[in-house]
């Protein structure tokens, strides 16, 4: 188990990881645009916004795979499986205390309950497990960060 598993586990699981939500988005199955909503918090040009949201998401994404890491470490072991709890654990971090705690708070242009439609055009805010953003958001979700802490937990135990 070493730390350069984790890197690259992190970063083949936010490739996955992306890939799939993208894939969701195109096939009608969810409206969330991750990198979208993570780049408007610093842009409100739309296309500058997509692209720093891509950098923020692969930057998230090695963040997350250094945390799985030390807690492999902590624990003293490693597998596809447990990465796999790790991502559900993630996921559903993601779609409720993250996106409707945390980002609201730091997100200038993300509507809240309390928002009016008068004080400018915010972003619709996702709700609790992004269900705002289409009822099979929570499925494309769980399962994207089910397979990227797979692939992290896995990277990271064959690395030793």
């Amino acid at each position: 188990m070493n730390v350069w598993g984790a890197v690259a586990g992190g970063f083949v699981g936010t490739l996955v990881l992306t890939t799939a939500l993208r894939t969701a988005g195109e096939l009608g199955l969810t409206r969330m645009d991750l990198p979208f909503l993570l780049g408007t918090i610093v842009s409100a040009d739309r296309t500058r916004a997509k692209a720093l949201g891509y950098a923020m998401h692969f930057a998230a994404g090695q963040a997350f795979a250094l945390i799985y890491f030390g807690i492999f470490a902590a624990i003293g072991r490693s597998s596809w499986w447990l990465g796999a709890v790790f991502g559900l654990v993630h996921g559903l971090f993601a779609g409720t205390a993250l996106v409707n705690v945390l980002l609201p708070v730091i997100h200038p242009r993300m509507g809240t309950p309390l928002s009016s439609a008068a004080d400018r055009p915010p972003l619709e805010p996702p709700g609790f497990m992004m269900l705002n953003y289409g009822r099979r958001t929570p499925l494309a979700t769980i399962a994207a960060h089910i397979a990227y802490g797979a692939i992290v937990g896995g990277f990271v135990s064959l690395a030793t």
